[in-house]
């Protein structure tokens, strides 16, 4: 555990107590869900997603984002490559994507999947689109946190796990 999530988890436990001693018929399930909410950064969905023009969104100068569609080095990652029909791919893509624990997949269409990844320790939310392109055989990606600054390589390592269940 590193010394940065001490005092979160310090505040946790004294809020969590507070909020059973003002009402102790309040059970512990409650009383962490209430404290979870309370530390849940999820932050707002993004109103640029989708796909226009066979183009995800650029990403943003923050270094929290990849995308198989970014022209400069930081934010660049390939594209999801593959052999099979299309209509296979996606399929295993969206099973993929439905056996991760901390993903939700919310918007599925021919070419287009949206999903979202919530950190378990502080609720973080990150947008992960995916684009098929059938003629080039490729799916596009675009990983990008709603939050902060860095990601410390959550976006990128994310992207590169689904690239080897995607390959295996």
């Amino acid at each position: 555990m590193t010394l940065q999530l001490i005092p979160s988890l310090f505040l946790s436990l004294i809020i969590g107590c507070s909020i059973w001693l003002i009402n102790p018929t309040v059970t512990l399930a409650e009383t962490s869900l209430q404290v979870a909410s309370i530390f849940s950064f999820s932050g707002e969905q993004p109103k640029n997603l989708g796909v226009k023009n066979g183009q995800l969104a650029d990403c943003p100068e923050t270094p929290n984002c990849v995308s198989s569609q970014s022209k400069d080095v930081t934010h660049q990652i390939e594209p999801l490559t593959y052999s099979s029909s299309g209509k296979e791919a996606w399929k295993k893509l969206q099973t993929i994507l439905e056996a991760t624990d901390n993903a939700e997949v919310i918007e599925a269409e021919n070419n287009y999947l949206y999903a979202t990844y919530t950190s378990q320790i502080m609720g973080f939310v990150d947008d992960v689109e995916f684009y098929l392109d059938p003629q080039e055989k490729l799916i596009h990606v675009r990983s990008a946190s709603r939050l902060g600054e860095s990601d410390l390589g959550v976006n990128r390592n994310r992207i590169e796990t689904i690239r080897e269940q995607f390959q295996g």
